[in-house]
């Protein structure tokens, strides 16, 4: 495993689940940087998804609290979908991380300029033959994510859902959990 892994606790999250190799793509510097993860459930309100895109321009301008930070997702569900596409749009660092093996991924015509500037780095803790997106993989991935994360954003989590279920798990790992104020547009931490 790279070097730069070493600062990130994998083994102390994920314990025997630890991948045995991460494969990369891009920019491997990019991990030195604090990183924030971003879950959303699937169906989130109009009101949750407009804060979410202000807060994604404010963290591509600078101007908020995670400014700097390299926002790391999976970027499956339809609001971390648009947070990918308003933090390719700016300068900040993204890690992106699929359901599945990256080998022989197709670059997509809107990551070229990110690579490029060495602002994106796909991770994929999956071998070879893990070449489709499943549930248990997609699971496994969030967890992965949230293990390489220092501080965790969830705009909006379901009841009852995977991502709170997500979210219980890796608030028993002491991690930073935020997500929006019902009726403000601060964040507060759970």
């Amino acid at each position: 495993m790279d070097e730069r892994f070493r600062h990130f606790s994998l083994k102390k999250y994920l314990t025997d689940k630890t991948p045995k190799a991460i494969t990369a793509i891009g920019n491997l510097d990019i991990l030195s940087n604090k990183t924030l993860a971003v879950f959303s459930s699937s169906k989130c309100p109009g009101s949750i998804i407009l804060k979410t895109y202000d807060l994604m321009k404010k963290i591509c301008r600078g101007e908020s609290q995670f400014a700097g930070m390299t926002v790391i997702s999976g970027f499956h569900s339809p609001m971390e979908q648009e947070c990918l596409n308003i933090l390719l749009r700016g300068r900040q660092p993204v890690i992106l991380c699929p359901a599945r093996n990256i080998n022989g991924m197709r670059i997509k015509a809107e990551y070229k300029k990110p690579f490029e500037e060495g602002r994106l780095l796909v991770l994929s803790p999956f071998f070879e033959k893990e070449k489709r997106i499943s549930s248990e993989r997609s699971l496994y991935r969030n967890r992965f994510v949230a293990a390489l994360a220092d501080t965790i954003f969830a705009p909006h989590v379901a009841s009852n859902g995977k991502t709170e279920q997500l979210c219980r798990e890796v608030k028993a790992w002491n991690k930073d959990i935020c997500t929006f104020e019902d009726r403000a547009d601060d964040i507060r931490f759970i």
